[in-house]
């Protein structure tokens, strides 16, 4: 019987192969370049090992190896490029940076341990004792304690408005103001600021617009855009799409990206490899999971307002929202996050959010489950009474992350909790 040599075969058929994969995975980029956004979601920023694998792979490891001496020195003074230490420069993380650059039509991602990591890494990247931001009063609890307690202490201070008020930003503005900062829709009242316009603002006093685009994300809305300078991700939320891991990104031009880079290399606020490959895998369904969410959200807002437990619905996608016209202009769809307030006091809500039998209670929004949170003693919980009355943060409001469940479910738990009001 005649014997093949089946491990050379083998070895000279994948030379070939691989000779042909680079010059497909070249003719695929220029083809990403054109391509809709859900299939870069998809598809951007893979790049195959020498195993041809599929799937993104997870390098798992603290460092990297180098054929010399020489060839070290070279990636550690930055004369050549390649990877260095897992806390900076990792291929798994690069993977997902690229693909979420390229999907908010930035030049660079800058991929942290958090979004709370991110946010700081972008404001002490960019920001030095004296300087001024103005900041939306809307915004997730923890940030107004990073503002308030831990940039103050640096000699950076903080002034807040109300998102919507454009002469209010305007007032707010100081010679020393370096950065203004929005979240659009906010959290957990989906209170819009107007992208364009306050970018033009902050671009008249040299100071850059940052954009939280956690409710939205790149599938509904791009501030970068509309002419901000920096947007930032709770990857945590969206972009995981399944509650599995923490992580956040900034992203911005190249220039503005160095910064917080420079930042995050030295602080180590840094994400690992293995949430980078979730984020990377739950970008993949990303497209299809907001056009789902957006929808039961939609139809649960509606049904809200009928209830006759409830006082007051907040979602932009109802035309009742004193912002709906300005959400149909800068964001593509409404997103799924819905917050109402019942009749009564906290006891009221507590009541309400006890009383579901499907919904998860957990401050966590944007996962395929439906969660339910209060966000006065919860999200917003550190916040002083009085900073959660300006943000219009009432003790009767509650907020639902509409999940990926059979609509008639969620709506049908929702009316069980609400009849015991």
């Amino acid at each position: 019987m005649m014997m093949y040599p089946l491990p050379l075969i083998c070895k000279v058929s994948c030379n070939m192969e691989n000779l042909s994969l680079t010059q497909r995975q070249q003719r695929q980029k220029e083809f990403l370049k054109k391509a809709a956004l859900g299939t870069r979601a998809i598809r951007s920023g893979s790049v195959s090992s020498v195993e041809q694998e599929h799937n993104d792979a997870i390098y798992a490891t603290s460092s990297f190896i180098y054929g010399s001496a020489q060839e070290a020195a070279s990636c550690f003074s930055g004369v050549t490029e390649g990877n260095i230490y897992s806390r900076f420069t990792n291929p798994t993380v690069r993977t997902f940076e690229q693909r979420i650059a390229t999907m908010e039509g930035g030049e660079r991602a800058v991929a942290a341990s958090s979004g709370m990591a991110a946010l700081t890494s972008i404001f002490l990247g960019h920001l030095k004792q004296g300087d001024h931001i103005v900041s939306s009063r809307s915004i997730f609890g923890s940030i107004v304690g990073l503002f308030d307690n831990i940039l103050a202490k640096l000699g950076i201070t903080t002034t807040y408005v109300n998102p919507a008020d454009d002469q209010a930003w305007q007032a707010a503005i100081k010679p020393n103001t370096k950065a203004l900062f929005l979240e659009s829709p906010s959290n957990p009242l989906a209170e819009l600021g107007d992208i364009a316009a306050l970018a033009k603002l902050a671009h008249s006093h040299h100071a850059l617009l940052v954009v939280d685009n956690c409710f939205c994300t790149p599938i509904l809305q791009n501030p970068l855009a509309l002419g901000a300078d920096i947007v930032m991700h709770s990857a945590t939320k969206y972009l995981d799409g399944q509650g599995r891991c923490v992580g956040g990104v900034a992203i911005g031009s190249e220039e503005l990206m160095e910064p917080v880079f420079a930042f995050l290399r030295t602080a180590g606020t840094s994400m690992s490899p293995f949430n980078a490959w979730v984020f990377i895998n739950g970008l993949e369904t990303l497209s299809l999971r907001m056009q789902a969410h957006c929808s039961s959200a939609l139809r649960l807002a509606r049904w809200l307002q009928q209830q006759p437990q409830v006082e007051r619905v907040y979602y932009t996608g109802l035309e009742s929202h004193p912002q709906h016209q300005l959400a149909r202009r800068q964001q593509r769809l409404f997103g799924g996050v819905v917050s109402f307030e019942v009749k009564g006091d906290q006891a009221a809500a507590w009541r309400c959010i006890d009383e579901t039998r499907l919904l998860s209670i957990t401050g966590n929004f944007g996962d395929a489950k439906s969660t339910v949170t209060h966000p006065a003693t919860t999200t917003h919980g550190k916040m002083t009474a009085t900073a959660r009355g300006l943000a219009g943060i009432k003790d009767n409001l509650i907020r639902v992350s509409v999940g990926l469940e059979d609509y008639q479910d969620i709506e049908q738990d929702l009316a069980q909790a609400l009849s015991k009001l």
